[in-house]
């Protein structure tokens, strides 16, 4: 899986990381139970401070998506990716509610909004 981060972007550098290691998952270019580089070396790889890889992974391990272990080091969960529960989807909503507000405030009708969501889902199951 290739990572780039825009160092200009007002994205935290973090979250950029956090984004790309789920969108590898989610495209399959990550497997359950395949290792990620260690901290120390993902950090040196892209020229970034290690406190920000460790940040993006502690997240990830907060919600599911890895597992960090002392001998193994960092690997995807290799149960897969806890399924969406009430949080989830509570969270979700509370993350797209100002996406769709902003989006309609621009003209974006309630069809171009879903044709855009189709868009993002397909590229993503083109891998399954």
């Amino acid at each position: 899986m290739y990572i780039t981060l825009d160092l200009e972007s007002e994205e935290p550098i973090y979250t950029q990381l956090k984004h790309q290691i789920i969108e590898g998952i989610a495209k399959k270019e990550l497997s359950p139970g395949e290792a990620l580089p260690s901290v120390r070396s993902l950090a040196s790889d892209l020229g970034i401070n290690l406190h920000t890889v460790n940040k993006a992974y502690q997240q990830l391990k907060q919600e599911g998506f890895i597992l960090i272990h002392r001998q193994k080091g960092v690997v995807i969960n290799p149960d897969g990716v806890p399924q969406a529960d009430e949080d989830y989807w509570s969270e979700l909503s509370s993350k797209l509610r100002p996406m769709i507000a902003e989006s309609t405030c621009r003209g974006i009708a309630k069809e171009e909004f879903q044709k855009l969501c189709d868009q993002i889902f397909t590229e993503f199951q083109q891998k399954e």
